[in-house]
């Protein structure tokens, strides 16, 4: 006799197929990974998060870190790394996309 002859309800699977995605870690605990992930492959302390978006995947996030201090610091050398999270927060990718002193101002034209 089957479940259903028996009065129980049928099983339903899950819509997804059985897999779940993990659910996306909060936006303050992503930054704190970004940084702190990044810090451990540069050997830098990230300077600040200056963009953090949620993906598909995960989280993606821009870290400002000094790369060569100088005097007067206005001359200090920065660069911002893209920082590549999934949704748990562990790092998947990073990438320098961009080196600057730091007395330099974005123009947007």
């Amino acid at each position: 006799m089957s479940s259903e002859q028996q009065g129980d309800r049928p099983r339903r699977e899950p819509r997804d197929g059985g897999s779940r995605r993990p659910r996306r870690m909060s936006a303050p605990k992503a930054m704190r990974s970004a940084a702190q992930q990044l810090e451990e492959l540069l050997g830098r302390p990230p300077e600040s998060i200056s963009a953090l978006r949620p993906t598909d995947d995960g989280w993606e996030a821009e870290v400002e870190v000094l790369e060569l201090e100088r005097i007067p610091e206005t001359a200090s050398v920065l660069a911002s790394y893209r920082v590549t999270l999934d949704a748990e927060g562990e790092l998947m990718a990073y990438e320098r996309v961009r080196r600057y002193t730091r007395g330099q101002i974005d123009r947007r034209t």
